[in-house]
């Protein structure tokens, strides 16, 4: 018997070169109800999204060839798939890590070794708010719960424009492109965003920024 409801499916792309590890997520994911398929780096991962689109992807940060973070710089480039949500599996666990991952577009940071339970819940979280973001950018209908941001935060100028971009799915590279801006300058403005607002990672600056009829 499976751990939870029946999700139709949802197909998940595990990337990491650990055969174990990617044996032992597998198995966990697809007993709860997922499809999961596997790639060896973030070269190969690219190849199978040529092919098939997840709702998600769960990545390391460590691989030969294409590592982590050059994959998901590369996945943000693009319109097509830009908007997929990822979560980082990392043995790298300090802050300057995580904040990398998560400025480079990943929308969750987690430090191996981890439990599967908490895994679930991410993915579940992820793929939550994934949904209610698209649902919302196609009808303009409300999120079933909008995020709570402190009503007194203010942006300045710069930050809103930042922010709009965020929500339009782009990296921080393109958005320091668009804006003429350093990449290390958008990268501040993003995590200070995060610490006047509360937020957790940039999917939920994307949410609020479109629930709050900035972008």
């Amino acid at each position: 018997m499976k751990g939870s409801i029946d999700r139709d499916k949802k197909k998940l792309l595990l990337v990491d070169d650990d055969p174990n590890l990617v044996l032992l997520v597998k198995d966990y994911l697809e007993f709860r109800g997922y499809e999961v398929t596997a790639a060896n780096n973030g070269r190969e991962a690219l190849e199978l999204l040529d092919k098939d689109v997840p709702d998600m992807i769960i990545c390391d940060v460590m691989m030969p060839e294409v590592d982590g973070y050059g994959f998901v710089a590369d996945l943000r480039k693009r319109q097509d798939i830009g908007w997929i949500p990822v979560l980082f599996l990392s043995a790298k666990g300090q802050s300057q890590d995580r904040i990398k991952g998560l400025n480079l577009g990943a929308d969750v940071y987690m430090v191996k070794p981890f439990e599967p339970e908490e895994l679930v819940a991410q993915v579940e979280s992820s793929l939550s708010q994934s949904g209610r973001i698209r649902q919302h950018a196609d009808t303009g209908a409300p999120s079933e719960t909008l995020i709570q941001v402190n009503p007194s935060v203010e942006l300045t100028p710069t930050e809103l424009k930042v922010v709009q971009l965020v929500a339009k799915g782009l990296a921080n590279k393109d958005i320091a492109q668009n804006m003429k801006l350093s990449q290390r300058t958008v990268e501040s403005h993003v995590s200070n965003m995060l610490g006047k607002t509360g937020l957790n990672n940039r999917t939920e600056l994307a949410r609020w920024a479109i629930e709050s009829r900035m972008a």
